[in-house]
């Protein structure tokens, strides 16, 4: 069974174990740790293999040490890590894709991060579109993050794009 990103992904941001490899604080494992526990589940991947996923994600969702000897999911993450990212200063608008179905706990409560460590958000309304969909019809929800971070919110953005922000109060939310 070949080896795909998604599972990659899986063991990255959410079940180590799987593969019998242990992430450090900031979320990174050896290269050759994580081959060789992928091997154990049954699954081929080789170095070239594991550099062919990485780089032709779109979604960009691993990122490989400056080394090229670690690798670590750039975010979505449920397990605690530290990514080292340093706060920064977000655009005036960021976007969040969502399920029809889930705005009137959003509206209610805001944005949580639910089983993630952080909420992800989008730099633009077709990613947002994209994200949605995954959940059922898809809404865009506008994040007056500008404004959030004035009012002294703190952002990250991780490697990948992705802006990571704690939570999102409904009072910061409107549609796109």
């Amino acid at each position: 069974m070949k080896c795909t990103s998604k599972f990659l992904t899986l063991v990255l941001r959410h079940k180590p174990e799987i593969a019998d490899v242990s992430l450090d604080p900031q979320g990174w494992v050896q290269i050759d740790l994580l081959i060789r526990g992928v091997r154990k589940t049954g699954r081929d991947l080789k170095r070239s293999e594991l550099d062919e996923i990485v780089s032709s994600c779109p979604k960009k969702r691993l990122t490989i040490s400056d080394d090229g000897r670690r690798i670590r999911a750039a975010q979505g993450h449920s397990i605690q890590v530290d990514l080292g990212l340093d706060p920064q200063v977000p655009p005036d608008t960021l976007f969040h894709g969502t399920a029809r179905q889930s705005l009137d706990s959003i509206f209610q409560e805001g944005l949580k991060s639910g089983g993630r460590t952080l909420v992800h958000l989008s730099h633009d309304e077709e990613t947002a579109t994209a994200v949605g969909r995954r959940h059922g019809k898809p809404v865009v929800l506008t994040v007056q993050s500008g404004e959030m971070h004035r009012d002294g919110l703190t952002f990250f953005r991780a490697d990948n794009g992705v802006w990571l922000t704690q939570s999102v109060p409904s009072k910061y939310l409107g549609f796109s």
